[in-house]
């Protein structure tokens, strides 16, 4: 081979702005630095290739014979790659020469980084080309860019993530303008509608299109390119149809880059049948999943269960799957839009509808365990379970609800959820949804309806909400009544006594939980509900003052959660703990009723309501020892608490009095202005802080950056002072660390300085001696 001529790349010049990226773009010079081989991974239009680009330009002068571009995309047969490449750097063929042999011989002397783009349909041949031209030539680097890793010898992989996007809530356009997608949206937007930008009106929109789209940029800049002849709002709302909506990509793009679904349909034909079907298969599946729900529920008909894993391993490979690892297990997601396609093909294969019912299955068992095995030591995993498969368990009764016939399903497992989801994470007038629309359509006079109507009464009930929670009560309790079930018969009694409880009528209220541990057997398989008559009269006897039936409570509840282990124990002892520093606040005994309730307080774990009623009880105590302003501030923090479960404490009379006393009590005596102030101080503590603030421990300290107060230099000027060490001038480390000679002879210059040295033989010996850690820079 013989070059025609001698240019330093061919990078392509940029024709629209860069958003965001400035860390990943820093990690990629990172990578290049120590190793020889980079490839960037991710799914298909999350923006590898423009951010290989971006990197490559930043390191051209790092590299004498320049930086050169491959664009692979277009190339279908493995054995053109090394052609392609040769193509890219203007080399001609020379007789009698392999090409790979040849491309090794031209690039053996020569210092240049090489960008193989989109290697993912050609990939054992660009491994294979890669690994014989990085042992020839000592002066390459390699970046590729793939849907999946080349996985040879000396690779370090990047996996690229969508843009930031922000969380659902309102946001100002300040603090919107803060996240690279929403910058990407208004950047396009302004290019093919001048003078487009984000604003008060548009802000919410905005924000949605990103946070739905999942921060993919091919998918934002297909959805600005549809504002000339749609609004923000519009296309916002037909979201729901993004395969369908975003299909005018530039005509300069490459052909899968034209609509998402061809960028998607690229990636599909890259997979292997098996990887095909369980793609498709996955698809059912909402907010993520792990192993063994996948094994249960895609396996069979096709697809053996041994195999699953494998596939999901290539299926993340690809990057068709995300990877979370978390709570010792990973847990798989398809990105909504490939889930979305994975449904066109399920819909298309027949098998939609039978999937739908395994997953349902799956999930209501999962379900169905935390009722058997309440008072077992499985009932810590199966809880931080059952939380992670939140989305999943919601999806599992949207197909009961749609689904004919399947309501009395839907039903059972809101009963089997209730306590988790509507109770301890404080989703009252979600679970009041779920019961209205499966009651609606769950007639028959059945255990289960019963259930449901109690359950549904007593979240009206806890929403404050009277006038419907009553008709629910006596419908569940007379239907409860017909049935010849005792668990059923004291599930209405200790609905009752709730109601009670929430009324006020604490008289009552006991009354009716006496009569539902009368009514259950004490030996009732699952003891929840025992569990629960116990802790709700331990309640309403702590709140009545009366401390011994409060403590005898406890220990019956100790002797029936002993066999649960920790977690069960804790999690009733917190509310025991509640109950018993109510009844010493009303003793008088101030000091034990503070320590009673921060104690409970800690052992809250996913429990938001149980957490609020702590410093519910912790403000009344504080009004009742004159601790004014700490009352105002934790009434503010209770108060941002209710807010965001959407309720508020006007259903539980019980504590709404001792509350409205609290606030009384403390705006007379602060004043209205301070109280105001404490009151707003606490509003707007951040959660961690606000719990500190309860326990009277000082606010967690945001962590610090890591700067280098171990030793005098940075981690990078560490990585020079050790190849001066080792003998190596201003171009050699240019070299190795893939910076300009230029930075090298900067950074050594600044280690002399930092050092109080005046030779590279001081530093040397320095950094020879045993150095603290250095933190990275």
């Amino acid at each position: 081979m013989a070059p025609r001529a001698r240019v330093t790349g061919n990078l392509p010049t940029e024709l629209t702005t860069f958003v965001g990226r400035r860390g990943e773009l820093a990690e990629v010079r990172r990578l290049l630095a120590g190793s020889r081989l980079v490839t960037l991974t991710g799914v298909g239009g999350v923006g590898k290739t423009r951010l290989a680009l971006r990197a490559a330009a930043g390191l051209a002068r790092a590299f004498r014979d320049g930086v050169w571009l491959v664009q692979l995309d277009q190339l279908r047969d493995q054995a053109l790659v090394a052609q392609a490449v040769a193509g890219a750097l203007g080399l001609q063929d020379r007789a009698g020469y392999a090409q790979a042999a040849a491309l090794a011989d031209y690039l053996s002397a020569r210092q240049l980084l090489l960008v193989l783009d989109n290697c993912e349909h050609l990939v054992d041949a660009a491994a294979k080309l890669a690994d014989l031209l990085l042992r020839a030539a000592a002066g390459l680097r390699v970046l590729a860019t793939s849907r999946e890793a080349l996985t040879t010898d000396g690779e370090s992989v990047l996996a690229v993530p969508p843009l930031p996007v922000p969380e659902v809530g309102r946001l100002t356009v300040a603090e919107l303008a803060r996240f690279p997608a929403v910058g990407l949206f208004a950047e396009r937007a302004a290019q093919v509608v001048p003078g487009f930008a984000v604003t008060e009106a548009n802000v919410a929109a905005v924000a949605g299109i990103c946070r739905r789209l999942e921060g993919l940029p091919l998918a934002i800049e297909l959805a600005a390119a549809r504002l000339p002849v749609l609004s923000a709002e519009q296309i916002e709302e037909r979201l729901g149809d993004r395969l369908g909506l975003l299909t005018r990509g530039g005509r300069a793009r490459p052909a899968r880059q034209q609509t998402l679904r061809a960028s998607i349909e690229w990636s599909y034909e890259l997979c292997s049948p098996a990887e095909r079907l369980l793609w498709a298969r996955c698809s059912v599946f909402a907010g993520g999943f792990e192993l063994d729900a996948a094994e249960g529920i895609c396996a069979g008909h096709r697809l053996a269960a041994g195999d699953v894993l494998e596939l999901l391993a290539a299926l993340a490979g690809k990057s068709i799957l995300a990877v979370e690892h978390g709570e010792g297990v990973a847990r798989y997601r398809l990105p909504e839009t490939l889930r979305e396609f994975g449904q066109e093909r399920l819909r298309e294969s027949g098998e939609y509808a039978a999937l739908r019912r395994r997953h349902r299955d799956w999930h209501e068992q999962l379900a169905r365990r935390v009722d058997i095995d309440w008072l077992s030591p499985q009932i810590a995993d199966w809880t931080a379970r059952l939380f992670r498969e939140h989305a999943n368990v919601a999806a599992a009764q949207d197909f009961c609800q749609a689904e004919p016939g399947e309501a009395e399903a839907g039903l059972r497992i809101v009963l089997h959820v209730w306590v988790f989801y509507y109770w301890l994470a404080g989703h009252v007038s979600e679970g009041r949804y779920r019961l209205g629309q499966v009651l609606a359509r769950a007639g028959e006079p059945t255990v289960w309806r019963a259930r449901g109507l109690l359950l549904a009464g007593l979240l009206a009930a806890i929403g404050g909400d009277r006038d419907a929670a009553q008709p629910r009560l006596e419908q569940g309790s007379s239907l409860a009544g017909q049935l010849d079930d005792p668990a059923t018969r004291a599930l209405a009694a200790w609905a009752a006594g709730t109601a009670g409880l929430l009324a006020g009528d604490l008289p009552q209220a006991i009354a009716r939980f006496e009569d539902g541990l009368t009514a259950l057997p004490a030996a009732a398989v699952p003891g929840r509900l025992r569990a629960h008559l116990l802790l709700n009269l331990a309640n309403a006897a702590g709140l009545a003052g009366d401390e011994e039936s409060a403590v005898a409570c406890d220990r019956e509840l100790a002797a029936l959660t002993e066999a649960g282990g920790d977690y069960i124990r804790r999690a009733y002892s917190a509310y025991s703990l509640w109950a018993l520093g109510v009844a010493a606040w009303r003793q008088g005994d101030l000091d034990r009723a503070t320590k009673l309730q921060q104690q409970s307080l800690r052992l809250r774990r996913n429990d938001r309501m149980g957490s609020t009623w702590c410093v519910e009880a912790l403000a009344w105590i504080a009004a009742s020892g004159r601790q004014y302003e700490r009352a105002a501030v934790l009434l503010g923090v209770a108060a941002g608490l209710w807010q965001s479960m959407g309720t508020t404490l006007d259903g539980n009379q019980s504590m709404a009095s001792h509350q409205r006393d609290c606030e009384r009590q403390t705006r007379q005596a602060l004043g209205e202005a301070a109280f105001q102030a404490a009151s707003r101080r606490g509003l707007d503590l951040p959660a961690a802080d606000a719990v500190a603030y309860a326990l009277q421990q000082p606010p967690e300290k945001p962590p610090i950056p890591a700067v280098s107060d171990e030793g005098p230099l940075t981690g990078r000027e560490m990585q020079v002072a050790g190849l001066i060490a080792g003998g190596r001038s201003n171009k050699q480390i240019a070299a190795e660390l893939v910076i300009s000679q230029r930075t090298a002879e900067n950074h050594v210059r600044r280690i002399l300085t930092k050092l109080g040295f005046t030779s590279r033989a001081q530093v040397a010996a320095w950094a020879a001696a045993p150095q603290p850690d250095a933190a990275g820079c």
